[in-house]
């Protein structure tokens, strides 16, 4: 019986040690990558690209967007600074449908999936524009004793932006649930736009004083006088087609895997631009896509 024993606690030990020099089996550590035990995680590594339509909408202020205009034109005068800082023109809202398509590689460890893409976007018609006029009263240059210049001037103006198509450069992030892909991105963009914009300032400046006549008896009679001095009209336009704007971009979508390397996307992304000809803008889209991984 001690024989039987002393076997079998041998045979056990040669079994253990043969089990250890065996290769970690993926199901023991909970990891299922392309090819393993189990299929469900999708294997999303490699390159892939595809076609994607969508709808923008962007948000445009041009409150300033005549002020380098207005500077240029009213430089080294006592207009200067109080015009640059009226908020002329309005703040607009436009949407429209695009198409377009992206290109990219992803690299994935586990469930983990790392990526690089390049997306372009074609925008319909995403464009808007303002125009308005407005008065008022600016002190002028220090006057003689007892007289005040004025400048009773009007400003008015005009500004159109449109939105054309865009680029954008992004890394992603994503983590693999069976057939899906939720991911993060943020990157680089360049939108392409055609910018327009005017400003007319003209003035009438006035002397404003008080003038003191005594008469024969003694009363003194006090007038206001309100003299004027002069007019004056200063124009400025700029225009400018195929402008290219830098910009930030960030969003979240998922993929879902439809067959073999084929899979669909939708996606939100958030772009903000670079202020261009004082024009601050930013879009809003959302897209839905068909990719093919090679």
């Amino acid at each position: 019986m001690r024989r039987f024993l002393l076997a079998a606690a041998m045979a056990g030990m040669t079994f253990g040690a043969e089990a250890a020099d065996l290769p970690d089996l993926p199901i023991l550590r909970g990891s299922l990558p392309a090819g393993g035990l189990s299929t469900q995680t999708r294997n999303w590594d490699g390159w892939y690209a595809g076609g994607q339509l969508g709808y923008a909408s962007a948000e445009m202020d041009f409150s300033h967007s005549v002020r380098s205009l207005t500077n240029f034109i009213l430089r080294n005068s006592v207009l200067q600074a109080p015009v640059e800082q009226w908020a002329l023109l309005s703040k607009n809202h436009a949407q429209a449908t695009g198409f377009g398509a992206f290109v990219g590689r992803n690299w994935q460890w586990d469930d983990l999936v790392f990526g690089v893409e390049a997306n372009y976007n074609y925008l319909a018609n995403l464009q808007s524009a303002s125009s308005n006029s407005m008065s008022r009263i600016i002190p002028g240059e220090t006057a003689p004793a007892g007289h005040l210049y004025t400048y009773n001037t009007t400003l008015s103006g005009n500004a159109g932006l449109q939105l054309k198509d865009v680029v954008t450069f992004r890394g992603r992030t994503g983590w693999a649930v069976g057939n899906a892909l939720p991911y993060l991105f943020g990157g680089l963009a360049v939108g392409r736009t055609d910018v327009s914009r005017a400003a007319n300032v003209s003035y009438n400046k006035y002397d404003d004083f008080d003038t003191i006549t005594i008469d024969a008896f003694g009363n003194t009679t006090t007038t206001h006088n309100h003299v004027f001095l002069g007019t004056a009209t200063l124009s400025s336009n700029d225009k400018r087609s195929n402008n290219f704007v830098p910009g930030w971009t960030a969003g979240l979508g998922m993929e879902y895997c439809l067959w073999g390397g084929l899979f669909m996307r939708g996606e939100w992304e958030y772009i903000r631009f670079l202020t261009t000809k004082d024009i601050t803008f930013s879009t809003n889209q959302v897209r839905i896509g068909v990719g093919c991984k090679f």
